[in-house]
């Protein structure tokens, strides 16, 4: 009897060492992952969705919060109820930009998720990206699929199945043209080479994200993650989407839609975008043409009243005019301008959704106009 019980005993030790050792071996094989969440007075959105990111599957990760000197009680939430959280501090609000890139120095990994403090993530929603990553080195960033938390069963404004950019430089994705939100029926779930990856969960090689300088600083908040998919597409790596990962984000939680701010940021920065990156003969051109666009968008809504949003783009062109002459940094080393582009579109979204009434990307994209 006692033999058997200790026979029992010896067994079940065994497989316990068995299964810790290789437990601990798959651990030591699998790249590290840091999310690292970019927090300013957000502790309303760190309570209600970061248990989700704790609960992640993933073993070799860490989960660290660079707070962007917040003024309500975030850093005393974070100490208090999860001290398994690292936390970076800094001493001003850089912006989403600059808040990163000062964070990130002090954070070591193979690599980033940045992600927005309102999104709510799936037990399982790291192992497919960070899989498909080390599969395709020269994948420099992805995002996973991004559905709207409070309409689940649709895209979010902020990336949706992957970001796309046209000619003149108006940013749409896979399942949102402007405004328009498509139902995610399945017909995004193919894992593909994009133009640009969400800034709202975006995964993306550390060592290469330093080596690209980063987000531009200049930008604060808003399409900085555009232009640094460009910058590595320029560098010669692809940016991919993965939605065998899906993710869900509230939108708007730190400038709302339509905010002034938020207006002048969008428009400003998407300039000094294209201006950065495009040869210099197509970048005076597409300039241009987007100032009488911009122009006729200003008018119009001026015309309907909405006078902070024709000061706003009033604001921004005359802050690219000034960034032009003050602050334009000349040093692409590395990048090639004339590269093809991945997630292009040789034509224009604004005249395919505003004049021929297309509305899905489908539409726009297979279109001949």
């Amino acid at each position: 009897m006692c033999r058997a019980l200790f026979e029992r005993i010896r067994k079940i030790t065994f497989l316990c060492i068995r299964y810790n050792s290789c437990q601990f071996s798959a651990f030591m094989n699998q790249p590290l992952v840091s999310i690292v969440i970019l927090n300013w007075n957000g502790r309303r959105y760190l309570e209600q969705f970061l248990p989700s990111v704790m609960d992640t599957t993933y073993a070799n990760k860490e989960v660290v919060v660079i707070d962007n000197a917040s003024t309500d009680d975030s850093v005393e939430f974070l100490r208090a109820f999860y001290p398994a959280v690292r936390i970076v501090l800094l001493t001003k609000n850089h912006g989403f930009a600059k808040g990163y890139n000062e964070g990130l120095k002090q954070v070591k990994a193979d690599y980033y998720v940045l992600l927005n403090s309102d999104v709510e993530v799936e037990a399982g929603w790291l192992e497919p990206v960070i899989q498909l990553m080390e599969s395709d080195k020269t994948i420099g960033a992805c995002q996973p699929k991004l559905r709207q938390f409070h309409q689940r069963e649709y895209f979010e404004y902020a990336g949706a199945a992957g970001g796309w950019l046209d000619y003149l430089g108006y940013p749409f994705a896979r399942g949102r043209v402007f405004d328009e939100c498509e139902k995610d029926e399945g017909q995004f779930d193919d894992a593909s080479p994009v133009f640009w990856a969400s800034g709202a969960a975006m995964f993306v090689q550390a060592e290469l994200f330093h080596r690209l300088h980063g987000f531009d600083e200049f930008f604060f908040a808003h399409q900085e993650e555009i232009d640094l998919c460009w910058r590595m597409q320029l560098a010669g790596y692809q940016v991919y989407v993965c939605p065998q990962s899906i993710v869900y984000h509230v939108g708007g939680g730190t400038l709302p839609k339509g905010n002034a701010r938020k207006v002048f940021l969008n428009f400003r920065n998407n300039l000094v975008m294209m201006a950065k990156n495009l040869p210099a003969g197509q970048a005076f051109i597409k300039i241009a043409w987007r100032f009488w666009l911009d122009a006729i968008s200003a008018f119009k809504s001026l015309m309907a009243g909405e006078v902070t949003y024709f000061v706003a783009v009033v604001k921004a062109h005359w802050a690219f005019l000034y960034w032009l002459c003050a602050h334009k940094k000349m040093d692409r080393t590395g990048l090639n301008k004339h590269r093809n582009l991945q997630g292009y579109l040789h034509k224009s979204v604004v005249w395919a959704y505003f004049v021929q009434g297309k509305k899905t990307f489908v539409k726009i994209v297979s279109s001949k106009c």
